[in-house]
């Protein structure tokens, strides 16, 4: 009897601490209705935030009764947010809880953002602009300039972006910079990232997010930072979905159409988009020889050339996808993009020679580029909310497949002695990439919080080129060896990271991070000595490297007074990776005045950042400046150097020949202006300036290599006038100063974009017209000065385009659209979250 007694007193006794911390949990119940119609609102985000930093602790949905609970809450005192897209947010503070307490808070009305004034109806819309810890969020989906465009011409509306006439984007006057899809590397862009944003349709993109110095978290690739393009994914509950059409000059033509169903469980998400683009394109290039491997000549040789070009891409691209909530805490998803690019370039070119008596006075070339391409993306996440409030493991694997097959044909006519010449280029490309990630937060305190992670990345290419050639107008193709060869390329970054969070005081928050990377690159170049020899058992060269580097970042935030003014300071080390194309040994003809190799001894480019911000925002105006600084060692660069230092035939000494090498140093010192102001309720106007110092100075001698130290701007306008309820107006106007350069400088480049738009059908559609480049002024000009030759050149991709836009939107329009931000993960968090 006594030992019973004894058995369930000690039974008794062990299960108190779990019975004490059961009892200790608190439940926070409301309900939350529209302000106006007093009916209920489903699918409101309703967040549990830390009284101080308003940090995410834990988030529910309101039910289709406008009724939400949240369970499981420590006994604190915590703010609560209750937001839902249309409405302003409602903001609760100091919302006590204590042990096993049910608190049922008062009901919470949302009001809408309309404001009437002088009887025009402004509707409330989502920030243009956001500045997180480490980014800025411009919010582009209600861009008009680029409705019925590409993701290549909406990035050239983002303040700090430039885009040049090849699809280039540069980030503060550096092309060195990563484009992430949804926080990951897509493998549908094969080897050429710029092709896929031409193809990729601007009605698709939500959000652009540009990090200048990303923390450890992130991947330490790109010299001048991150640009995460992020697309839509309509989370509203219910059936919902929008159809568009486009139609423009030259042929120009576009359709799109998005589907998504939500309910409690899933959420499923697909798009289709048709683009057919035609670009019309023209230029002119002029290259003075002075001296030859003979010496100086009595009379300068001169080729002189005007080109006219027609770019036509049928691209189609298709996406699915679904979320799984398992439950409150753990939610699955799984998405796939396939891409279908079909691209075809005619460009003709009129030449004027002159001292090259071979060749005659004039000639011409036609060169006709046929391409097919495939690309294909898996993508697996998973999220599991643990036990802490703000606790969670991410983990995503992700796998991308990529085709590019073409044919490009050329026939050149010389009016001298020189016989024509007939080329066919077969070109194939195969890429592939794995990924697979896991992160892990950890909030040691309210003020604490700790991140850790892994990333494995692998890709591997296969490319070859088989150039066959006729010379001797007999009809005949032969192989020509010196333009054929097959290239495989394999990179791995295996990486792991730590980032420590906390505030120091209640104004001084810091973060610190650590990322450590282990880089192989491994390539091999076969020489092509038959058309009948079996693939890749030619001469072969190696090349790569393998190392391991450390890439701190470090960020230190101060609030300044009480409205929200921040002044942030941050560093990180980052590195520039050459791609497959840089360091490919094979001399690539674009015709036979043009030719291009790469380097298989390039070294990977070393960079330090350092920013001081400062963010300031009245009712208002928003503004944002920043003082920035970035060190980059062993720059990239292509050299333009003398044919006659490589073994090529006699043929080929005055053609421009550029290689890639390792240049030197060099520093950009610079300022970052971004300001937005509501001059009234129906107009806002965006400025955008970037001024800064570029120093290079050279290591390389012989080849005509100058020291730069230039002062340099960009600058961008936007504004948006709302004549009246259901017609706005949108213009921009952008301006890239002239750029010194080793060898040369790039000259000014400017224009300007305009939109109209009526909203139609009740607001369910639109109607959009669209002018680009509306002075037809956009064109890329260059001039290189080398020791033997000049050359100028002047190229536009696109004229002037006009687009008539027609969009139509269906289903549940005011019910809860989903802010991953506002439902966990704080700003930090990235869509797909690459680190």
């Amino acid at each position: 009897m006594n030992m019973l007694l004894i058995r369930n007193l000690s039974a008794v006794l062990l299960l108190l601490p779990v019975l004490s911390q059961a009892q200790q949990k608190a439940q926070i119940r409301g309900v939350v209705v529209d302000a106006e119609t007093k009916a209920p609102i489903a699918g409101a985000s309703i967040n549990i935030l830390t009284q101080t930093t308003k940090a995410y602790l834990r988030g529910a949905q309101s039910q289709q009764n406008g009724q939400f609970s949240i369970d499981n809450l420590d006994a604190s005192t915590f703010a609560l947010r209750v937001a839902n897209v249309g409405y302003d947010d409602y903001l609760q503070d100091n919302v006590s809880l204590t042990a096993g307490q049910q608190l049922k808070i008062d009901t919470v009305f949302l009001h809408t953002e309309s404001k009437v004034i002088s009887e025009v109806t402004v509707q409330g819309r989502t920030p243009d602009m956001k500045i997180g810890i480490d980014r800025k969020i411009f919010d582009v989906s209600q861009s008009l300039v680029s409705a019925g465009g590409t993701a290549s011409e909406l990035l050239a509306n983002v303040p700090t972006l430039q885009v040049d006439q090849d699809g280039t984007v540069s980030l503060r006057g550096s092309s060195n910079v990563r484009i992430l899809i949804d926080g990951k590397e897509s493998a549908m862009a094969g080897s050429d990232i710029a092709a896929l944003l031409q193809s990729l349709p601007a009605e698709v993109i939500d959000k652009v997010e540009i990090m200048t110095n990303p923390s450890s978290k992130y991947d330490a690739e790109g010299q001048s930072g991150i640009i995460n393009i992020v697309l839509k994914k309509n989370a509203r509950i219910g059936f919902n979905g929008s159809l568009n059409a486009t139609g423009g000059s030259f042929g120009n033509a576009m359709g799109s159409a998005t589907l998504n169903y939500r309910d409690s469980k899933f959420n499923h998400f697909g798009s289709y988009n048709f683009n057919r683009r035609v670009n019309r394109g023209d230029g002119f290039n002029e290259n003075i020889i002075y001296r030859d491997n003979t010496g100086e000549l009595e009379a300068p040789r001169r080729i002189y050339s005007e080109n006219d070009s027609r770019r036509t891409g049928l691209n189609h691209t298709l996406r699915l996808g679904s979320d799984y909530f398992m439950t409150d805490k753990t939610t699955f998803s799984l998405a796939g993009n396939l891409s279908l690019r079909d691209n075809n370039r005619r460009q003709e070119l009129m030449y004027e020679y002159n001292n090259i008596p071979e060749n005659g006075p004039t000639g011409s070339r036609v060169s006709q580029q046929y391409e097919d391409d495939l690309g294909l993306d898996l993508q697996f996440d998973f999220r599991q909310v643990l036990g802490r409030p703000g606790e969670e493991i991410t983990a995503n694997a992700s796998y991308g497949y990529s085709t590019e097959d073409g044919t490009n044909d050329f026939n050149e006519i010389f009016a001298g002695s020189r016989l024509d010449i007939v080329r066919q280029n077969l070109t194939t490309e195969m890429g592939k990439n794995y990924n697979a990630q896991i992160d892990y937060v950890l909030p040691i305190a309210e003020n604490h919080k700790f991140e850790a992670g892994y990333r494995s990345i692998i890709r591997t290419s296969e490319d070859s080129q088989y150039s066959f050639v006729d010379r001797t107008n007999s009809g005949n193709l032969n192989l020509d060896g010196l333009f054929s060869n097959e290239f495989d390329l394999k990179n791995e970054v295996h990486a792991v990271y730590a980032n420590y969070q906390r505030m120091l005081t209640s104004k001084l928050g810091a973060q610190f991070g650590l990322r450590g990377e282990q880089m192989r690159l491994t390539s091999t170049y076969y020489e092509v000595e038959s058309e009948s020899a079996e693939p890749r058992t030619g001469p072969a060269t190696n090349g790569g490297f393998d190392f391991f580097r450390l890439f701190p970042s470090a960020y230190l935030t101060y609030e300044v007074g009480n409205q929200g003014d921040k002044i942030q300071l941050s560093y990180s080390r980052r590195i520039r990776r050459p791609n497959g194309w840089q360091v490919n040994p094979f001399i690539s003809a674009s015709d036979e005045s043009n030719l291009r190799q790469g380097n298989p001894n390039l070294r990977p480019e070393d960079i330090h950042a350092a920013e001081v911000a400062y963010s300031k925002s009245y009712n208002r105006w928003n503004f944002v400046s920043t003082l920035f600084y970035r060190r980059t060692n062993d720059m990239i660069n292509p050299l333009q150097r003398d044919p006659s230092e490589i073994d090529l035939p006699q043929e080929f000494q005055n053609a421009s020949y550029f290689v890639w090498e390792n240049v030197g140093q060099s520093d950009d010192a610079g300022l970052e202006l971004i300001s937005k102001v509501d001059l009234a309720p129906w107009w806002d106007v965006t400025a955008n300036a970037n001024i800064f110092n570029n120093r290079i100075r050279p290591d390389i001698e012989g080849v005509g290599l100058n020291r730069v130290n230039t002062i340099n701007w960009d600058g961008n306008l936007m504004t948006n006038v709302k004549f009246m309820p259901t017609f706005s107006l949108q213009m921009r106007g952008d301006y890239r100063s002239g750029r010194e350069r080793p060898q040369g400088r790039m000259n000014a480049m400017w224009g300007v974009d305009m939109a109209l738009k009526k909203d139609v059908l009740r607001n369910k559609g639109s109607i959009l017209f669209n002018v680009r480049d509306v002075f037809n002024s956009r064109r890329f000009e260059m001039e290189s000065f080398l020791p033997d030759r000049s050359i100028a050149s002047a190229n536009r991709w696109n004229r002037r385009m006009l687009t008539l836009t027609f969009t139509y939107r269906f289903g549940v329009q005011d019910l809860f659209k989903r802010d991953d931000n506002k439902n966990g993960g704080g700003p930090e968090e990235m869509g797909g979250g690459e680190f």
